[in-house]
Parts: C-alpha cells; sequence; structure tokens
C-alpha cells in the first residue's frame, strides 16, 4: 500500500501553539520534508525539531530562488516549476514504497504555503491529508493584542505584491486588512496605506508569538525592512 502525505501545519512559531494532532503525526511519520532558502536552515524545522526523533529520515525542499527576483519576473515561474516537479518526484518515491511523509508547513498548509504546490501535484495518487494550524496573521494580532473584526466588518487579507494602485483600493474598500508577502514590497505598502488614509490605523508585526516578536506602529516605523515573517495588520473601527 501507498504511503500517505499530510500536510502539517505548524502555527506562527511558537512550537506550543501547534496542535495534538501536528504533534502526532509529525512523532509517527517515516519520512520528514520541510522547505527552506537556500543556504540557510528551515524555520519550520526549528519549530518542528521538538517533535522529530532519529530514526526518521529527513528530506530538506530548498528553493531555488525566493526574493532574488521582483514579482512578475520571467524566470522565477519557470525555476519554480522545475523545483515543486522534482520534489514531487522525491515524495512520490517514498509514498509508492509505503512510507508516510510529514510535510512541515508554517502556519495553515492551505493559506499561502508552498505545501498547496505538493498537493496539486500529488493528491490524485496518493492519499493526502491536512492539519490545519493557526495562521500566522492570528499569531500576529494576538502578539498585538489588538481585536481585528467586529460584528459584521469584513476582513481582507492581501498580498503585498499586488500593484500599489490595486492595494490602496482594496483597502478603501474593506473594514479591516491583514498584509502579507512584504519584503522588498514594504514602501509600496505603506504607500498604498497612505492613499487609503490607513496609515495611522496600521500595525507592523514581525515573527509574532515568537522570541523575535516585535510589534511597531506603522506611522513609526521608518525602515523599508520587513523579513518574510512579517505582517500589517489595519484593525476594524468596531464599537470605537
Amino acid at each position: 500500500m501507498s504511503g500517505v502525505l499530510y500536510g502539517v501545519g505548524l502555527g506562527p512559531g511558537d512550537p506550543e501553539l501547534m496542535t495534538l494532532k501536528s504533534a502526532r503525526v509529525l512523532r509517527e511519520a517515516k519520512v520528514v520534508a520541510y522547505f527552506s532558502r537556500r543556504g540557510s536552515a528551515s524555520r519550520a524545522r526549528s519549530i518542528a525539531g521538538g517533535f522529530l526523533h532519529a530514526g526518521q529520515e529527513e528530506i530538506p525542499l530548498a528553493y531555488p530562488v525566493t526574493t532574488e527576483f521582483p514579482a512578475g519576473d520571467a524566470r522565477y515561474a519557470p525555476l519554480m516549476e522545475a523545483f515543486y516537479q522534482e520534489a514531487a518526484g522525491a515524495l512520490a518515491t517514498r509514498l509508492s514504497a509505503g512510507q508516510d511523509i510529514a510535510v512541515l508547513c508554517e502556519g495553515d498548509p492551505f493559506f499561502y504555503g508552498s505545501f498547496m504546490h505538493l498537493h496539486i501535484r500529488l493528491a490524485d495518487r496518493f492519499e493526502c491529508r491536512v492539519v490545519p494550524g493557526v495562521t500566522g496573521m492570528s499569531g500576529c494580532w494576538t502578539a498585538a493584542g489588538t481585536p481585528m473584526v467586529w460584528g459584521s466588518e469584513v476582513l481582507c487579507v492581501l498580498p503585498g505584491t499586488l500593484p500599489t494602485a490595486v492595494l490602496a483600493e482594496r483597502l478603501k474598500g474593506t473594514d479591516a486588512a491583514a498584509l502579507m508577502k512584504l519584503g522588498r514590497n514594504l514602501p509600496r505598502v505603506r504607500e498604498a496605506l497612505a492613499q487609503a488614509g490607513l496609515l495611522e490605523r496600521a500595525i507592523y508585526v514581525e515573527y509574532g508569538s515568537t522570541p523575535q516578536e516585535r510589534v511597531v506602529r506603522m506611522v513609526e516605523k521608518t525602515d523599508d525592512v520587513a523579513p518574510y515573517f512579517s505582517i500589517i495588520l489595519v484593525p476594524g473601527k468596531g464599537n470605537a
């Protein structure tokens, strides 16, 4: 019989925010796979490390590129397509041999997660199960200590890779927002917030729920540095 492919949500960064099911699946899996930036340690591996053991095979999946190319660069898609195809092939070999595989996923596997690229390539051939996790944005608004949406307010989740004008328009039409994928896009996201009249309400959070956690109002963040694990929150007004 073939093995089972698990997408295991690890939560926003604090290992104690992993679910009991995630911990059980990680302990029982014969093979553990995780994504990382080329030449860097895997953040997912560091979160899950306390639940793994020496008897497991570990498969690092290092991205060929991350932020080297700007959004929309024609070189990006072919490189990533080849990478995901190769990664899926490596996992398919183990699954065909009857080995269960746990793929480590920061946050939730089906929310802006790289696991989705493996799922769509393998789910038609092998059994796939997803263990949901606490999302990064949830960990960040908890770190900021701010309620996000009240009553019938609408929350909009926006990637910072969108054009500035599009971001500003979406922000104007929502009650609350979580802006992700910041990095080099931070200056444009700041401009979009200003155009939407929301800069004063915006809160910047990086590494939410971890010892490196940092929370600051956007009007007080004057630099353009934003690590991968950073989010901007625009809380709803609620009863204020």
